[in-house]
């Protein structure tokens, strides 16, 4: 989770604000650690994190679903901050800033942000581009969401009163576990 930040802290006798921002790995949705987006932000649940958010990845365009995803689940700020695009055969980004500009103007106008920053391939005549198109567009209003028990692994599960009862066991196999294999 975000142990090193507590670490600090703890060293350091303080507490600040925490913004964590992930990477969506593939068009699945699954950030780098393999997690769901769902999942994802389940784990990054804390006092102290005030706003989830999205990075990187393949540029704005590919990640509008997976933000607007995150808007209407999160009871906290979301945070933007895309890529110019993916790199070409010699690694440079070919998104013009207008482009990016235009992707995450659309977003704000929707109501879908509170933050807006810039990662891979965006230059400064990109991040005033995005300044300028966001200028004067009113942040996302942070929804309230009822509290819900949620347990993660790679894919989040919501706990209901519908779902009557749930067994949550981890799996066990002789020939994976040599501990288990003894035991058994």
């Amino acid at each position: 989770m975000y142990s090193a930040a507590e670490n600090v802290f703890e060293e350091k006798g303080l507490t600040l604000p925490i913004f964590i921002s992930g990477t969506i790995a593939d068009k699945s949705g699954r950030i780098l650690s393999g997690q769901t987006l769902e999942a994802f932000a389940h784990t990054m649940k804390g006092d102290e994190i005030l706003g989830i958010g999205l990075n990187c990845s393949f540029g704005a365009k590919d990640l509008i679903p997976f933000i607007k995803n995150l808007s209407k689940t999160q009871d906290r700020y979301v945070t933007f901050h895309p890529n110019a695009g993916l790199p070409n055969s010699l690694g440079e980004y070919e998104e013009r800033p207008e482009e990016t500009a235009a992707l995450v103007k659309e977003l704000a106008e929707e109501g879908h942000l509170n933050i807006v920053g810039a990662c891979c391939g965006l230059t400064p005549a990109h991040i005033k581009a995005i300044s300028d198109a966001v200028k004067g567009i009113k942040p996302r209003k942070i929804p309230m969401i009822e509290k819900e028990t949620v347990y993660c692994g790679l894919e989040a599960i919501v706990i209901k009163k519908e779902n009557n009862f749930v067994n949550i066991g981890e799996r066990t196999n002789v020939s994976g576990s040599a501990k288990f294999a003894r035991l058994i």
